[in-house]
């Protein structure tokens, strides 16, 4: 699990991680071994301990423990679970929010719930590290993936967005990670009147896109520039004016949904 920056001792959507990491372990059964209580503890110890009280990200881990034997069986597995917090102090480059990044079409798909289901936040990310590479090796920042029926899923560590005639626009969400920053941007639309849609839709609506954007824990919000090669809308001067204002909104309501140590 991922944290965003924090200040002040605060979590952004806090508790919306929790429930994920552990929604993900009891799919996965594993016994954390801690209570959500006690895991947020942990977590404000582990900053105060850093003498971090603003600007740091956090990295949560759990694995089901040392094992007696390497292989795979979790019988074998020796004692509790394994929790790594590591916090950095880690923020965005202002720059790539406002020149956006560009994204490569990689031939590595995301995969159907019943092979391996892509909502599971787990460790085991190796078609994501393949696209990463593939994008990378093609000169782009990050990699667009397609889900088995050939439609847009997600981009390998972020979630990806278009806007289209005042709407917007995102995958049906079947074959991507369950995302925080994406669900509160969904939210966010329809709580500002601004038309979403979870849906399927192709390379030809993204092409044609009037802007296109990713979301993701650490940065938020950041505009995309260009796809395949393929100019998306106009950022010379910053973000398309629907990002823009998304971007704005998402980061008052993490300030206001901020989870304060002793708030639960």
């Amino acid at each position: 699990m991922g944290g965003p920056a924090g200040c002040r001792r605060r979590h952004a959507y806090l508790e919306a991680h929790l429930d994920r990491l552990y929604d993900g372990a009891h799919y996965l059964d594993l016994d954390i071994g801690l209570s959500r209580e006690k895991m947020t503890a942990r977590l404000f110890a582990c900053l105060e301990a850093n003498g971090m009280t603003e600007g740091a990200h956090i990295r949560l881990m759990v694995t089901r423990g040392i094992k007696k034997t390497p292989y795979q069986d979790p019988r074998i597995t020796i004692g509790s679970a394994t929790v790594v917090i590591i916090p950095e102090y880690k923020t965005p480059n202002p720059k790539i929010a406002q020149k956006g990044i560009t994204l490569f079409t990689v031939h590595v798909r995301r995969t159907a719930p019943d092979m391996q289901d892509q909502k599971l936040n787990s460790h085991s990310k190796l078609n994501c590290i393949l696209a990463c590479i593939q994008a990378t090796k093609a000169g782009a920042d990050e990699a667009l993936m397609l889900g088995p029926d050939g439609c847009v899923a997600t981009c390998n560590s972020t979630h990806f967005f278009i806007v289209k005639d005042g709407e917007v626009w995102t995958s049906d969400g079947i074959y991507c990670l369950g995302g925080i920053t994406r669900t509160n941007v969904i939210r966010l639309c329809r709580e500002n009147g601004i038309p979403v849609h979870e849906k399927r839709f192709t390379l030809f609506d993204v092409y044609s896109a009037d802007e296109a954007f990713v979301t993701g824990t650490f940065a938020g919000l950041v505009p995309v520039r260009s796809v395949d090669g393929r100019s998306i809308g106009d950022i010379t001067s910053g973000p398309g004016p629907l990002t823009a204002k998304l971007s704005a909104l998402y980061k008052a309501d993490a300030r206001a949904h901020a989870s304060k140590r002793g708030e639960g």
